[in-house]
């Protein structure tokens, strides 16, 4: 199979990848885009630890702040794919440093903000600024490093974008106690001026000749697909799924999607050739990680509330909680490559789902108020092996599926999955949480007023502040809350597990071939 077949507008997929030879300034390289990296997924966890600051220093409503968060994020996601085909062709120099710079002032604006619009319009910015970056970032690994040295240089960016996230909190949270909401800025800002400096020296400004022009009408279709699901699964849980808007984003995105579909498959040069989902790469790959970061988004939103609402933890306290999770991720991150070496990224994928079921199974099993963060650190420490063991495969199997000209876009495929597990996981897990724990709660109420059993049953948090109220009660509320969590906890988790054994079943019989042959198909 040749690749001029497969892809008539890749005009210089043939040519030989212009590979730097020189390692230190591979390593230079690799250092510059995980900074860049670190300073995006930053600024995605960074505003989580904030929200009460937020909304008390700019008068916003809870539904505001969410805004705050969520517009970044779903700025980010509809933007990828376009912009990560802007990267191939305008140059991947020119595109991170046009990304850098609209992120970088989109900070200092939202440190400077002094109302709720214009903080929801500088994360507007830093979404777009994000969105030229992040493809870059991964496009400029796959096309530097050579094919013995990219599984590594995969394994380490992955690492920067699995346990990012959680040393971005921990970092944030730090900011916040010692200056203000405003000081959790600086760490991206700090980022991505040394990033700029390392980009400017080191990135080479390789770019790809096409044949045929830019795909402007699937760009546009995949925009609004992505915005639509994306909006959809953010405002489902908040607004209720069957409201209008909700169901507009909904039938929006899903006839975006089909449009895009018909689109690409008639397009000389479309941005996306959706019929390499055929292959086994492409389409392991990218379920594997809808999937992991669909179950990982949900543990995070019981952990988080777990340390801080039933053990009674500060934000700072629970995000350190987190970090020997995001160490272990990191560093099996390193141990990936070496291991499909050895027994092929379709094993080593599969030992990772494995492990990942383990996690949760052991988190089901063991999780108690008694016990406490004890109860949950073996399950941690086992996911995060398992998110290690997985991610760079998976990754790999992506951006290894496409030609050398499309490599950008290979990379915002990349992250869009990402960010639709992201989304996917937190509305589905989350809604078996919430049902866990309102099912659990209510017996277990009895004796108390029915206007108090109600507002306990929307949520621990409310059920705590009933607890701290001094009332006959109290007490009780609180240790119902307590054993109520308890078992949504269990509920999410072994529905985590039940999709977590579907997808080791789906990767064992449809994982990614070797790296090796994956090359030869690219190239």
């Amino acid at each position: 199979m040749s690749t001029t077949d497969d892809f008539p507008a890749a005009a210089a997929a043939n040519d030989p990848p212009a590979f730097i030879e020189d390692a230190a300034a591979r390593r230079g390289i690799l250092l510059t885009v995980c900074l860049a990296l670190m300073a995006v997924i930053a600024a995605v966890t960074g505003l989580n630890v904030a929200q009460p600051y937020l909304a008390l220093d700019l008068g916003a409503t809870q539904g505001e702040v969410l805004w705050m968060i969520n517009t970044y994020t779903i700025s980010l996601a509809a933007l990828l794919l376009p912009l990560g085909a802007v990267g191939d062709r305008w140059g991947r120099r020119p595109v991170l440093l046009l990304g850098l710079a609209v992120f970088g002032l989109a900070n200092v604006l939202s440190a400077l903000a002094p109302s709720t619009a214009l903080m929801l319009v500088a994360r507007l910015l830093s979404g777009v600024g994000a969105a030229f970056i992040m493809p870059v970032t991964l496009s400029v690994i796959t096309s530097v490093f050579p094919p013995a040295e990219r599984s590594r240089a995969i394994g380490v960016w992955t690492a920067v974008a699995g346990g990012g996230g959680i040393l971005g909190m921990f970092l944030s949270a730090l900011l916040v106690d010692h200056l203000s909401w405003r000081g959790l800025f600086v760490l991206p800002v700090l980022l991505v001026a040394v990033a700029a400096v390392l980009a400017w020296r080191r990135i080479p400004d390789a770019r790809q000749t096409h044949a045929h022009g830019f795909d402007g009408g699937g760009s546009l279709l995949s925009v609004v697909a992505v915005l639509g699901l994306i909006v959809f699964l953010h405002e489902g849980p908040q607004q209720g799924w069957g409201t209008w808007p909700v169901l507009a984003s909904l039938v929006a995105g899903v006839a975006a999607v089909l449009g895009f579909i018909a689109w690409e498959r008639r397009q000389p040069a479309p941005i996306l050739p959706v019929r390499l989902f055929a292959r086994r790469g492409l389409s392991s790959g990218s379920v594997a990680l809808l999937v992991w970061f669909g179950v990982q988004s949900g543990v995070f939103i019981v952990l988080f509330p777990f340390f801080q609402a039933v053990l009674g933890w500060s934000g700072l306290r629970a995000t350190l909680g987190l970090m020997p999770m995001a160490v272990m991720m990191m560093g099996f991150s390193g141990v990936a490559p070496r291991l499909a070496a050895r027994i092929g990224p379709r094993l080593t994928l599969a030992a990772g789902i494995a492990l990942g079921v383990c996690g949760l199974v052991l988190m089901a099993l063991q999780v108690s108020v008694v016990g406490g963060y004890l109860s949950v650190l073996p399950g941690m420490l086992v996911m995060g092996v398992g998110m290690g063991l997985a991610m760079a495969p998976a990754t790999e199997a992506i951006t290894a599926a496409l030609p050398a000209d499309q490599q950008g876009v290979a990379s915002a495929l990349n992250d869009v999955t990402r960010e639709f597990g992201t989304a996917l996981g937190i509305a589905l897990l989350g809604a078996v949480f919430t049902a866990g724990y309102a099912g659990a709660i209510g017996p277990l109420l009895g004796n108390v007023p029915a206007a108090v059993a109600a507002t306990a049953g929307r949520g621990i948090a409310d059920a705590l502040v009933i607890a701290h109220e001094g009332q006959p009660y109290s007490a009780a509320v609180r240790h119902a809350a307590q054993a109520a969590f308890v078992q949504g906890w269990q509920q999410a988790m072994w529905a985590g597990a039940a999709v977590m054994l579907g997808l080791l079943g789906f990767v064992l019989l449809r994982g990614p071939v070797r790296v090796a042959q994956a090359d030869v198909v690219r190239r």
